[in-house]
Parts: C-alpha cells; sequence; structure tokens
C-alpha cells in the first residue's frame, strides 16, 4: 500500500468533513454502465474462523458445485441476513 503524503491526509479529512452536497463533483464522469464494476474489489468485511457443523447432504450439495464452497454459505447466509433486515425496515 502507498503512504499517503500528509497533503493527502489533510486533503482526505476535510473532504471528510464535508457535506456530500458540498463536494464539486462537476468534473466527474457520470458513470452509466456498471456491467464490468468488480463488488467487494475494494470493501473486504472482516473474517472470523469458526466451526459449523451442516447437515452431510447439505454440505456435499455445497461442494459438488465446485471451488468456494465456504463462500458460497457466506453468500447464502448474507442473502438471508439482508433479506431479513429489508422485512424488517
Amino acid at each position: 500500500m502507498t503512504k499517503m503524503s500528509r497533503k493527502q491526509r489533510k486533503e482526505l479529512k476535510a473532504l471528510a468533513a464535508m457535506r456530500d452536497s458540498q463536494i464539486d463533483v462537476s468534473d466527474q464522469a457520470e458513470v452509466r454502465d456498471w456491467s464490468r464494476a468488480v463488488v467487494g474489489k475494494f470493501y473486504r468485511p472482516i473474517k472470523k474462523s469458526l466451526t459449523i457443523r451442516l447437515d452431510a447432504d447439505v454440505l456435499a450439495w455445497l461442494k459438488a458445485q465446485g471451488r468456494g464452497y465456504q463462500t458460497r454459505i457466506n453468500q447464502l447466509l448474507r442473502t438471508a441476513m439482508e433479506s431479513k433486515l429489508r422485512r424488517r425496515a
């Protein structure tokens, strides 16, 4: 990771203190095509290690879909969590 200069840190701090409506973005092109966007490229949630017991058939189904079964478990749980949170709101 590149070190930030003192000037950059000062500018970022000033930007963070501003309201969105105060930030001039008139020189920025509007993004209309998000088809090549990469989700999670800059944000990585903190991962916690744990032991979980799953039914053998559920685990076999997840593993049968190829590599990344733990990522799929996380995606399934996140989808369920977000769905429940949306219903509460």
